[in-house]
């Protein structure tokens, strides 16, 4: 049996499973201190690494893809420190740590272990109950139902209806987005039938169904760990849209906005009417698919010569100028969010130093 202790954790191989513990220490990451032990199989495993650099190294374990929730419902958004399979290593075990990285590489040759995506999941995910996120709220699940519950931050439309409950039975789908940089995260639970085309989704701060998460806390990762115990149970978590982003309507990033939904069930279109998101963006009737068709065709004739020449073509109206890309006032706001997560004690002072700086050099 070979193992590696550190600040960071402790793996230990026993030629069958990567045995992964993390430490416990402040500055261990919440996802991996709330993920607990991993006891990885062997057959789970793609390929080791050892990444030296000045200060120590880096251990890294590389998992078949579609071998676990975690990974899977994170997409490739996992921050190194959040990553379960990554292990910081101090300067003086460089040397053990090669010698880890070289007992599963030799076992994983003997034993032939392949290193293509699996068909299933081959770790359990993290257990249940469990709890995350942050933001404008806090998403829990106990293995059979999914709640959401809203904090002062949360929008009227969400706080207003108070929490929401509902079974993983009817959960299609979930998607998972860290904030990146001024742009907000979300953790999103899509609810209907599998297949089945559906109204463009609100905006996630107006979503009911959703978090939206702010990146002002490190523990906002945590919604990453609801997201994949939920995944884990889906009869259709290994299709690609299980995890895929859903379509946002612009209109319905405002509460009463007209959507698809509003309609009339049972409300008949005109011929040559498509009810959905026009070029503007609002919803409303669309060109007759057949008719764009055969416009897109059509030849193109040159006007014939006449005694005048013939009016010019109106010019096409401009688009819209892109709103700027770091607003004045969104970023005083959230200068004036971040003093007040702070005093509430939700901020350390070195996240609320950190982020305070970041939103600075914006302006």
């Amino acid at each position: 049996m070979t193992e590696i202790t550190q600040q960071d954790g402790t793996w230990t191989f026993d030629g069958e499973t990567v045995r992964i513990v993390p430490g416990q220490g402040r500055g261990v990451h919440p996802v991996r201190r709330e993920l607990g032990e991993l006891v990885v199989p062997l057959r789970a495993v793609a390929g080791i690494s050892f990444e030296p650099h000045r200060k120590g190294g880096r251990l890294r374990l590389r998992l078949r893809e579609g071998a676990c929730p975690v990974l899977r419902a994170a997409d490739g958004r996992l921050k190194d420190a959040a990553d379960p399979y990554q292990l910081s290593v101090e300067k003086d075990r460089g040397g053990l740590a090669e010698y880890f990285v070289e007992e599963v590489r030799n076992t994983l040759l003997l034993d032939q272990v392949p290193s293509g995506p699996t068909d299933g999941f081959l770790l359990p995910g993290p257990s249940v109950p469990v709890a995350g996120g942050g933001g404008d709220g806090t998403a829990s699940f106990d293995g059979e139902t999914v709640r959401l519950t809203w904090n002062w931050k949360a929008e009227e439309v969400k706080s207003s209806g108070g929490p929401v409950a509902f079974p993983v039975s009817e959960v299609t789908a979930v998607h998972w987005m860290p904030s990146i940089g001024l742009a907000n995260g979300h953790l999103r639970f899509v609810r209907g039938v599998a297949g089945l085309t559906s109204a463009p989704a609100p905006a996630p701060e107006f979503d009911p169904y959703a978090l939206d998460l702010w990146g002002l806390s490190k523990k906002e990762y945590t919604a990453v760990l609801v997201a994949a115990a939920v995944l884990v149970r889906l009869p259709n978590a290994m299709a690609p849209n299980a995890t895929a982003p859903i379509a946002t309507a612009p209109d319905a990033t405002i509460p009463g906005a007209t959507t698809p939904d509003a309609i009339e069930p049972g409300t008949p279109k005109a011929p040559g009417t498509a009810i959905g998101p026009t070029a503007t963006g609002a919803i409303g009737p669309g060109p007759d698919a057949g008719e764009a068709a055969r416009l897109s065709k059509a030849p193109v004739t040159p006007p014939a010569s006449t005694t005048s020449p013939p009016p010019s073509p109106a010019p096409a109206p401009a688009p819209d100028a892109p709103p700027p890309a770091d607003d004045h006032d969104v970023l005083l706001r959230r200068l004036r969010e971040l003093g007040e997560l702070h005093r509430a004690g939700v901020l350390t002072d070195d996240e609320f130093t950190a982020a305070k700086q970041a939103v600075l050099k914006r302006l």
